[in-house]
């Protein structure tokens, strides 16, 4: 059964979520985030999900700029509204304690509340009404600007001196192109959360393609505007 075939709807989601708070970490739906996971808290956490519905929520922390913590250790850090919820698709053990984990985005959500828990993780309350569309596979792929974003993204990897399978790029659907480009992205928190709560595809791809600009700008590696 795949993700679009389990969650139909909101109510398929569960209210109350595991969430796992990292700094300039975004997850976006039907997009991967592969995730290493060795702090005792988080460890716990994935045990218990795999034995239950196998959904962790990903939000990022509201940190100061000097702050370096990646996840903060206190439970009353404060934490964005607006978040994604994915399901474990990989999963895998090794040696020496740590866990490799692969999350597949469902849908993003807003956070309403923090249950009360013993668990040294938080459990956040949440509500998805507000991104029920993130449902729909494929929703608004044909109002992106597909031609504009590739342009930019070729721009962007030669100025970088990048390298990446160009030709698989090109067949992958807008959705996927966007989505997953948000969140391997190497931009910070902020650029990350504007990447996160864009309100469809197309408008994420603008701001994808304007914060690519920006970089190419300040590194003077573009001599015309890329529009």
């Amino acid at each position: 059964m795949t993700l679009t075939e389990r969650y139909r709807r909101p109510a398929d989601l569960p209210p109350r979520i595991p969430v796992f708070p990292l700094r300039g970490a975004i997850l976006l739906p039907r997009a991967t985030l592969p995730l290493n996971i060795f702090e005792p808290r988080y460890l716990e956490m994935v045990d218990n999900v795999m034995s239950g519905a196998r959904i962790i929520g990903i939000v990022q922390p509201i940190v100061s700029s000097d702050d370096d913590q990646e996840s903060p250790i206190e439970k009353t850090a404060g934490l964005r509204s607006v978040g994604c919820v994915g399901r474990v698709t990989s999963y895998q053990e090794l040696d020496d304690g740590r866990l490799i984990i692969t999350l597949t985005g469902i849908m993003r959500f807003q956070t309403v509340g923090e249950a009360e828990t013993e668990k040294p993780y938080r459990i956040m309350s949440v509500s998805y009404d507000r991104f029920a569309s993130d449902l729909t596979e494929g929703l608004g792929e044909e109002l992106v600007d597909r031609q504009n974003l590739l342009r930019v993204l070729k721009t962007y990897l030669e100025a970088n001196r990048l390298k990446t399978d160009w030709a698989t790029i090109q067949r992958a659907s807008n959705e996927f192109l966007i989505n997953a480009l948000s969140v391997m992205c190497p931009y910070g928190p902020e650029e990350k959360q504007a990447l996160l709560e864009a309100k469809d595809l197309r408008s994420r791809a603008e701001v994808l393609v304007a914060l690519a600009e920006i970089d190419l700008a300040s590194n003077g590696s573009s001599g015309t505007t890329l529009q």
